[in-house]
């Protein structure tokens, strides 16, 4: 997608928040809440984590959260504007999230999101990231689908 930008971004941004918020309210819709690992939005705002935007013009089409957990780092509340899904801003969001670790000299990106969110499954393996153990915090369950990625 051409004039797409991605910049730092606040999560209490109202735009940012909405996105956050159709995110949130999607993985309620699709998974128990003992299955829901989002963060919340002022979560989001911690020093340890870098939260970026996608724009086109003055429109926010996406959102996606750096988490620096020490040895790794943590994809967290990635989400594209669904009208706007299929024209790459996943893949541009993605991209600087690598990029951004790579900048923090973390080793590897990782990450859990649901096994019904078919589309960003498929993102995540076009960037090669690999189904991986329960890592963190996190425990196995029949919705999570743990995934990761070496980035030497």
């Amino acid at each position: 997608m051409t004039d797409l930008t991605i910049t730092t971004g606040d999560p209490r941004d109202p735009q940012a928040t909405a996105l956050l918020e159709a995110s949130q309210m999607l993985m309620r819709s699709l998974f128990s809440p003992e299955d829901n690992h989002y963060l919340p939005i002022d979560a989001l705002c911690a020093p340890h984590i870098r939260f970026f935007v996608a724009r086109k013009g003055d429109r926010l089409l996406g959102c996606a959260a750096l988490a620096d957990m020490g040895g790794y780092g943590e994809i967290k509340s990635m989400f594209v504007d669904p009208e706007t899904r299929g024209q790459g801003v996943g893949d541009r969001l993605l991209e600087q999230l690598e990029y951004e670790a790579r900048e923090q000299g973390l080793p590897e990106l990782r990450l859990e999101t649901g096994n019904a969110l078919h589309e960003a499954i498929r993102l995540y393996r076009r960037h090669g990231f690999t189904e991986c153990e329960p890592f963190g915090d996190y425990e196995a369950n029949a919705t999570s689908v743990f995934m990761q990625r070496a980035l030497g």
